[in-house]
């Protein structure tokens, strides 16, 4: 708007100079943002909580997103109706780590019916195969993950002089969840392959990912008195309550061969304390990233790729120094 100096706005030209202010404004800041609806399995976990943090780190970092998230507390009913009162609320994509991986066909259904751009972030969806356009799955490769944490469990006891025969336990996910089932097949193969298979599972039951049920688990099969050389866990939260259990029967972690996965902080103080052998760093926060990205990039129409995998590392005692900030 031109004028001469010095001169007074009218009443109208005032009102409409500080209405177009105003939009200006309200267009350079939330007003634009993208607004996403985030339904997490589970608040409580550890490994889901660094993918959350993960999430809220870039919310914070860009102006031009807007997160909602909620916790599903593990209940797939209570899911499905997050995901459609987000789509009821006119958000602009939706993210989904799953509860049940089995449920997931529902999910992306509703979204592709109300033309929602969905991204399923670390849990893999079953109709991964048919995914409706406008959806994702951003992850780590699954079989990277049980397949490096088992074979390096099996070269340490070779290591230890165990080739001869040495026995194992492990500890399953929940059974409803792909990662649980593929880290478990991961073990399976790995223990089938000629330099391995001189390692015999004794038992494998679900502990649902919990430290608490893994330990409970762990004591039971300590009091059966078998002997054992390793335990693996799906998970570093099993493992350490494996750790919690074993420790609590005195028995001395240089005799037994423990791995997880995620490389989690208290994984990693488990490792430099001598008792965790071996894990795998998932890089949660960068999936939690990296699920908003393609979220924004499915919303602006940009061309994605329906898997993104963030791959998986190996973490032992001789490069844990390369995963502790």
């Amino acid at each position: 708007m031109n004028r001469v100096p010095g001169t007074i706005l009218g009443g109208n030209q005032m009102n409409k100079l500080f209405l177009a202010a105003g939009l200006t404004a309200l267009m350079g800041t939330s007003a634009m943002a993208q607004q996403i609806g985030v339904s997490v399995a589970r608040f409580d976990d550890n490994g889901l909580t660094v993918m959350r943090n993960g999430m809220t780190a870039f919310d914070e970092a860009n102006d031009d997103v807007s997160l909602q998230i909620e916790d599903a507390t593990d209940d797939v009913a209570k899911q499905l109706d997050q995901i459609n009162n987000f789509i009821a609320s006119g958000v602009d994509a939706i993210i989904v780590n799953a509860v049940d991986t089995n449920a997931t066909e529902a999910m992306s259904n509703a979204a592709a019916a109300a033309g929602v751009p969905l991204v399923y972030v670390n849990r893999q969806p079953v109709n991964m195969d048919t995914l409706p356009e406008g959806q994702a799955f951003v992850a780590s490769n699954e079989i990277e993950s049980g397949t490096l944490a088992a074979f390096q469990m099996c070269r340490q006891l070779r290591a230890e002089g165990k080739s001869g025969g040495a026995t194992a336990y492990m500890l399953m996910g929940q059974l409803s969840n792909q990662a649980a089932v593929q880290r478990s097949k991961d073990f399976h193969d790995v223990i089938g392959m000629d330099m391995c298979n001189f390692i015999t599972l004794i038992d494998e039951q679900t502990a649902n990912w919990s430290r608490d049920e893994a330990n409970d688990l762990m004591t039971n099969w300590i009091s059966s008195g078998e002997p054992f050389d390793a335990v693996f866990g799906n998970n570093d939260e099993m493992a350490l309550g494996a750790i919690q259990a074993m420790k609590a029967a005195g028995i001395s972690m240089d005799d037994v061969v423990v791995g997880g996965v995620d490389a989690t902080s208290d994984a990693l103080l488990s490792m430099q304390a001598g008792e965790m052998d071996v894990t795998v760093f998932q890089d949660l926060a960068g999936q939690g990233a990296g699920s908003i990205e393609t979220a924004i990039a499915l919303i602006n129409g940009d061309e994605v790729d329906q898997t993104v995998f963030i791959p998986f590392k190996l973490v032992t005692p001789d490069n844990i120094g390369d995963f502790i900030e």
